[in-house]
């Protein structure tokens, strides 16, 4: 492969000007450092930021030349979420920390078969698609929510309490693991994901 035809260090949420080049990236891919896109129409830009950084659909990659180059989200298999009671299955979702793209009357998730079955269980209709997938970030609205493999349920009819402090084995999507404690009682990822889904219910004019 040729050498990158420009090194962007800069991300900026939004455009200032027309970009001079789109990448299209899935969800993964989206999620980086340093690493060298390929743009729409055959050329590259290196990809070199101070950290590692969740680049959003729309937001730009600024190179040191002064061009802008869109980040457009890719279509990728999903699993799409509906129901009667959202509000429940968006805090099964949120419990196990899994990316969610959450829209009027459905949810959008990775394919994971194992939260499918457990989505069927509990009442969910779930059917794959393929479409872009922009979910929401992390607590409060930043970062990225990970995916845990939670060996039981924190569910409310598990009897678990959630104001205690526990250790977690927590595989992020760029391929390390690591412990972490976190209390339970507060910015816990189903309360997000729950949180929006209530306050859409409540704001229908809300996009």
């Amino acid at each position: 492969m040729s050498a990158p035809a420009f090194t962007a260090r800069i991300y900026r949420a939004r455009p200032e000007h027309t970009p001079a080049g789109r990448a299209i990236l899935d969800y993964e891919d989206r999620f980086l450092r340093r690493k060298v896109l390929l743009l729409e129409d055959g050329r590259s830009v290196l990809a070199d930021l101070a950290q590692t950084t969740s680049l959003d659909h729309g937001g730009v990659l600024i190179a040191t030349t002064g061009e802008e180059f869109e980040i457009v989200a890719a279509a990728q298999p999903l699993l799409e979420v509906v129901g009667a009671a959202m509000p429940r299955i968006a805090w099964h979702i949120g419990n196990r920390h899994t990316p969610c793209q959450i829209e009027d009357h459905r949810l959008l998730i990775q394919h994971d078969h194992v939260i499918r079955d457990m989505l069927t269980r509990i009442g969910a209709s779930v059917r794959e698609v393929h479409e872009p997938f922009t979910p929401e970030g992390g607590a409060y609205g930043m970062g990225r929510t990970h995916g845990h493999d939670h060996s039981y349920s924190h569910g409310p009819d598990t009897g678990h309490d959630p104001g205690h402090d526990h250790q977690h084995g927590h595989t992020h999507e760029h391929g390390h693991t690591h412990e972490h404690g976190h209390d339970h009682g507060h910015d816990h990822a189903q309360d997000h994901v729950h949180a929006r889904i209530h306050d859409r219910g409540h704001n229908p004019d809300r996009g």
